[in-house]
């Protein structure tokens, strides 16, 4: 999104002249009141659980709501959350979960097993459109219902024992199962809040607007005003309200570089991101303020298959193969980011897989001949669309020019903020469209599952029943070794017919002060607001 500098102004005024003196800062404020100060970098798209994608979103969310289990910050495990505990079955096809009897929604309401119930019979029905949707289809039934087969939920392997008791019964032993219960497709809603403004499948309903918005999450929402701030505060019917140290949040939608700004001015104790042309500088002169981490993510770029030339497979491997991407990430990107030459990050699971394909620009070349472009003539100019960011724009500029010199074509680049750039996703009106993958859990599926036919995730146009195929029999097989030779078939496949051009494997830069306590480095860029604290410093 654009922040111009007037509102970002406006934005600092108001953060500093609510309260205390008029000469204190937002850091400062932060300590003395146990308010975190959070930079978003773009505005979030929704704040329901079950159409939400992005991470800006899920950011703002796991302050409102809370699944069944949780992770916790420091060790990466998975720990109670509504539900105190669990038991598997021996076939580990059920699990029985046991809710907390101090589970509350923000307005008091107990927490019942019936609420996950209807948040998953919600977000599987066809209607709602849920983007995430197939993330539940390792429960008995929920695929079939989801797709249409039957309309019948009771089908679908969910049951509310009594208030307090759900059973969740699988297709197949799903190993990575607890894990895939942290993302927030499997949080509950509140079902009377939701049904007050609409049906449960309504994607427009006011039921998250400020006034009318009731979440289980550690935090309730207090106020959300557009491209100035969403603020939270602490939620007092949450069952671990007293472990919980913040008072409140303010998620402030800054772009980029006005974020690193404000951080500097101690406006900001966390930013989304790291400005390209700032890290060195950190690194020589604030060394304690940026946090670089490991991540579990892959930058890549999403081909739309159903629009010529693209729809051939010669020409995507043609432009994934006259890229340079040592020269994007240790001259451009300068962060540690890790060339990707393959769409899985390393080290995802127990899963690997060697080099697919490699910079190359004379075998390009000869694949754009043989489409019927050689040295790039009559190749038609195509757009890249990507979301408005610094980052962004810097790297498409340099894949712009490697293009033109190696092969001799020309592309245009259009940016769009956040919410106009997740319409055009949804709605496949792209040439070429700049994405990025986080896993939601450990495991290859979380990445190579996006390429299934049926995925909601899944832009490209491109589907391939043989890959749906070898990715059905990975998900079926309970050997280990069986699933992995799955994986690298369907991998191998997927890079020989290029739908996603992957660039690099993330690593997360942060921005954070260091009065901020309780933020741990994690794989999947999951922090816990819980753990979470302000220090005098």
């Amino acid at each position: 999104m654009r922040f111009h500098l007037r509102e970002f102004v406006t934005a600092l005024l108001w953060l500093t002249c609510t309260s205390c003196s008029e000469f204190e800062t937002n850091v400062e404020r932060g300590a003395r009141t146990q308010t975190l100060y959070y930079g978003l970098g773009t505005e979030p798209a929704t704040i329901d659980p079950h159409l939400a994608t992005g991470l800006t979103e899920f950011n703002v969310m796991l302050a409102l709501f809370e699944g069944l289990v949780n992770i916790d910050a420091k060790t990466g495990t998975i720990v109670p959350g509504v539900a105190t505990s669990w038991q598997q079955s021996k076939n580990g096809l059920r699990y029985t979960f046991h809710l907390n009897p101090a589970a509350r929604w923000s307005n008091g309401d107990p927490v019942r097993a019936e609420d996950f119930c209807f948040a998953y019979q919600r977000i599987l029905s066809p209607q709602l459109g849920a983007p995430y949707a197939y993330m539940l289809y390792p429960i008995r039934g929920a695929k079939a219902f989801h797709t249409g087969k039957t309309n019948q939920f009771h089908t679908v392997g969910v049951q509310a024992i009594n208030a307090q008791t759900l059973e969740i019964e699988l297709e197949q032993a799903t190993p990575y199962f607890l894990s895939l219960l942290t993302h927030n497709t499997w949080w509950p809603v509140h079902p009377q809040t939701i049904l007050a403004h609409g049906r449960s499948t309504d994607r427009l309903a006011p039921w998250t607007q400020p006034e009318n918005f009731v979440g289980n999450g550690p935090f309730r929402l207090q106020a959300w005003r557009l491209k100035h701030r969403l603020s939270v505060d602490k939620n007092p019917y949450y069952h671990g309200r007293d472990s919980v140290k913040l008072n409140g949040i303010h998620f402030l939608p800054i772009e980029q570089n006005a974020e690193e700004r404000a951080f500097r001015a101690d406006y900001l104790h966390l930013t989304s991101s790291v400005p390209i042309h700032r890290i060195d500088w950190y690194r020589k002169h604030l060394p304690d303020h940026m946090r670089t981490e490991p991540a579990l993510g892959v930058y890549y770029y999403v081909f739309n298959t159903a629009k010529p030339p693209l729809d051939d497979p010669r020409v995507r491997r043609a432009l994934a193969y006259a890229i340079d991407r040592e020269a994007l990430t240790q001259h451009i990107l300068k962060a540690g980011q890790v060339p990707a030459y393959h769409f899985t990050p390393p080290n995802t699971g127990a899963y690997s897989i060697a080099a697919q394909f490699q910079y190359d620009p004379e075998r390009a070349r000869r694949l754009l001949a043989e489409a019927g472009y050689p040295q790039g003539q009559g190749f038609p100019e195509f757009e890249l669309t990507y979301n408005t960011s610094e980052a962004h724009r810097t790297l498409a500029v340099a894949i712009q020019q490697m293009w033109h010199k190696e092969l001799g074509i020309q592309i245009r680049l259009y940016n769009q903020e956040w919410k106009a750039y997740l319409a055009t996703r949804q709605a496949k009106d792209f040439e070429l469209l700049r994405a990025a993958w986080f896993g939601d859990y450990n495991d290859p599926y979380t990445f190579l599952s996006l390429a299934e036919s049926d995925n909601g995730n899944n832009p490209s146009n491109w589907s391939d029943p043989r890959y749906d195929q070898w990715m059905d029999l990975a998900a079926k097989t309970l050997d280990p070794a069986e699933r992995l030779s799955y994986f690298q078939r369907a991998e191998s496949y997927l890079m020989e017919e290029m739908p996603f051009m992957p660039l690099y494997f993330y690593v997360t830069n942060r921005l954070i002060h260091p009065s901020l306590e309780g933020w741990y480095p994690h794989i999947l860029d999951y922090h816990p607001y819980q753990s979470l604290s302000i220090k005098q410093l």
